[in-house]
């Protein structure tokens, strides 16, 4: 083959007709008059010209992939492709259908090799996308399976293929084209002796498709988040630590903040007046400010119209002292969330106990997830949250050394990657002296996202300057977590092996049942 000066993507029309019979010839050359007929390349392009792409080499038609549109459920999987196509009269295409549908892909012998089907893919899941339709299906033909039909099934034949230990030049392209197979069709389309009648129903699924509704969608793609780094400093009471909350609210609220992350116990200034008692008393009388707390900042969430997660709090239930937060949404709702590990020193120092609630929440923003601190150092609490659904994960923490700061901040990191997610962590710094086993305080407030090529090459969106106060304020695109769960170069929610290994919820002591993830 010649040089290529000039290499077009374009629409079909009825003039390539003639170059595109003799490249289907020489595509699929035992299909002896059994090739599109002018007419039917006519109705096509009158009824969906958008559909039929051509790629053009130096002036001639090399290659073309033509497509309908379908209501999918009309059909089903078990169908036929004289049936999906209306006997060639092309009349199952529906405007208002749900599924682009391919009928046929083909290039020219020569010119393969040059990647030029994978721009014809391409070009179909770009029209997907523009007209909101929910996926592409097609019948896939295996011409390589006439040899091993003696010996294998349909199913086995294309695990070995999934699996490289055989080569089929078609279905090896499309499942490198992130289809997958959905069914094995039988007599698909009758006269295919290389495939022995059989075909794959392959499906793209449109990651960016949202069903029509008269009602207006609420989620945001991009969703802005304000990380608050407290500076530890003593209050007289709560109506002052309040004046410093609401400042630091209103500030990423002026912002058009969708979120704000406070840290985890940034409220243990107020414990300086009970300084003379015990660490576990003095822990308790905290606990007091709890139920107030919660109030004012559900008020905060109304009155600046923004998400806000707490932090955390000592909160006694039952008389045992936990640590809690609270999501506050925006429309005057809230959820509780509670640190399933606590450290060592909290359970010595104040005799704290560990939940056992582990859930993602909704919001207008999408599903997040709240861990506390210490919890971010187990990865099985991150994995059963991306498994619900989480896009986001907060994490409140409060660390005295950079020791422990730095087993926040890169098991923060790797949940990040592990769990195709955004990560925003929020901490105190600076000295509190009157505050027993709160002295000293470091902190670098981040917002991690995964490692991929949509991504910041070191995997952190933002990060603010260590131990000084301060507002982070971050947007994190929602859009690419979708495009990495599908099109990732490692896809680690997806390629995990379930068949050898899970991680599951226990039954709870109330009796119900856990739930395997």
């Amino acid at each position: 083959m010649e040089n290529i000066e000039k290499l077009e993507l374009r629409q079909l029309n009825i003039d390539d007709y003639e170059e595109l019979h003799k490249s289907s010839m020489e595509a699929y050359p035992n299909w002896q008059d059994d090739y599109w007929e002018k007419k039917d390349i006519r109705k096509l392009v009158k009824i969906f010209p958008e559909g039929q792409f051509a790629v053009v080499v130096d002036g001639v038609v090399v290659g073309s992939a033509l497509s309908i549109i379908v209501k999918y459920e009309l059909f089903g999987d078990s169908h036929t492709y004289e049936e999906i196509i209306g006997r060639y009269s092309f009349n199952t295409h529906n405007p208002k259908g749900n599924t682009l549908y391919g009928i046929d892909v083909f290039i020219r012998p020569d010119y393969r090799g040059l990647r030029l089907g994978r721009r014809l893919y391409d070009a179909r899941k770009e029209l997907c996308e523009r007209l909101n339709l929910k996926a592409i299906v097609f019948g896939g033909r295996i011409p390589n399976y006439y040899k091993f039909a003696s010996e294998l099934s349909p199913k086995e034949y294309i695990q070995k293929v999934k699996y490289q230990e055989i080569n089929d030049p078609v279905l090896n392209f499309q499942l490198s084209n992130d289809f997958h197979v959905k069914k094995i069709l039988k007599g698909y389309m009758p006269g295919d002796k290389e495939s022995k009648e059989y075909a794959v129903l392959l499906q793209w699924d449109n990651i960016y498709y949202e069903k029509q509704s008269d009602k207006v969608s609420g989620q945001k793609s991009v969703v802005r988040l304000g990380l608050i780094q407290w500076q530890m400093r003593l209050y007289k009471n709560i109506e002052e630590l309040f004046t410093q909350v609401e400042y630091f609210v209103d500030a990423v609220a002026s912002y058009n903040g969708d979120f704000v992350l406070f840290p985890e116990y940034f409220n243990a200034p107020l414990m300086a007046d009970y300084n003379h008692l015990g660490y576990a008393e003095a822990i308790r009388k905290l606990a007091e400010y709890t139920e107030e707390i919660r109030e004012r900042f559900l008020s905060l969430a109304i009155s600046y119209n923004i998400n806000i997660v707490t932090g955390s709090f000592p909160l006694i239930k039952d008389d045992r002292l936990y640590n809690t937060g609270f999501l506050c949404r925006r429309n005057g709702t809230y959820e509780t969330y509670e640190k399933v590990h606590v450290t060592p020193d909290e359970i010595k120092t104040w005799g704290l106990s560990g939940g056992d609630t582990i859930q993602v929440f909704e919001t207008d923003c999408g599903p997040v997830g709240v861990l506390i601190c210490y919890d971010v150092e187990f990865p099985e609490l991150s994995r059963i949250l991306a498994e619900q659904g989480m896009n986001i994960l907060f994490v409140p923490f409060l660390t005295d050394t950079q020791n422990g700061y730095s087993r926040v901040r890169y098991c923060a990191r790797a949940r990040a990657i592990e769990n195709e997610c955004y990560v925003a962590i929020a901490g105190s710094v600076g000295n509190l002296p009157k505050v027993e086993n709160m002295d000293i305080q470091f902190a670098q407030s981040v917002v991690f996202t995964p490692s991929d090529f949509s991504f910041p090459a070191n995997g952190i969106k933002a990060e603010a300057t260590a131990n000084t106060e301060m507002i982070l304020v971050a947007d994190v695109d929602l859009d690419l977590l979708k495009e990495l769960h599908t099109f990732g170069a490692v896809r680690n929610l997806k390629d995990r092996r379930t068949d050898l290994y899970s991680v599951c919820l226990n039954p709870k002591r109330d009796g119900s049942d856990g739930k395997r993830i």
